[in-house]
């Protein structure tokens, strides 16, 4: 095998091999469509209240959150027991950085080709809040095995505040 050099006597060999070392845990992921499924599962396009009902503990930035999902009978949400929510900033001054609460949900999405399935919350305890003043929309990933809830802020990276199902 030739060697190159580059100025200054160091071999591009190296450099290429320290290139080759990080693109390889990429091949790994070349499969997934997503950065969504890379990291968790894949996006659900639709969603029924009885797939998604459940606990869930939270991963990464949503670490020490939980919530649980009560699906009603119609099918289409339920009730909603949060632990350890992040407050939105409209009510940190009163309520902390986070709070325990309750509501209602329901399920949304996948009626377009880009939707994809989407819980919504509405907290009514320990005060109404108004939509976008904390976490109020996750959006569902599954796969055969495990079902996530996340926030979509960004669809290049794996979210940061996600929620496994226990």
């Amino acid at each position: 095998m030739s060697r190159v050099l580059m100025a200054g006597g160091r071999p591009r060999l190296v450099t290429a091999a320290a290139v080759l070392g990080l693109l390889t845990p990429l091949a790994a992921c070349s499969s997934a469509s997503t950065a969504v499924e890379a990291c968790m599962a894949r996006q659900a396009k639709s969603v029924t209240s009885g797939e998604v009902a459940g606990t869930y503990r939270g991963e990464a930035h949503a670490k020490g959150a939980t919530i649980t999902l009560t699906a009603s009978d119609d099918h289409t949400g339920g009730t909603v027991t949060v632990h350890d929510w992040p407050t939105g900033d409209w009510y940190r001054s009163e309520l902390g950085d986070t709070f325990d609460g309750s509501g209602t949900w329901d399920v949304a999405g996948g009626y377009g080709a880009d939707d994809h399935g989407q819980v919504h919350l509405s907290f009514t305890a320990p005060e109404l809040f108004l939509r976008g003043y904390t976490v109020d929309s996750l959006s569902v990933a599954t796969d055969s095995e495990r079902t996530f809830l996340y926030e979509d802020d960004d669809p290049d990276v794996c979210p940061a505040f996600r929620l496994r199902r226990t």
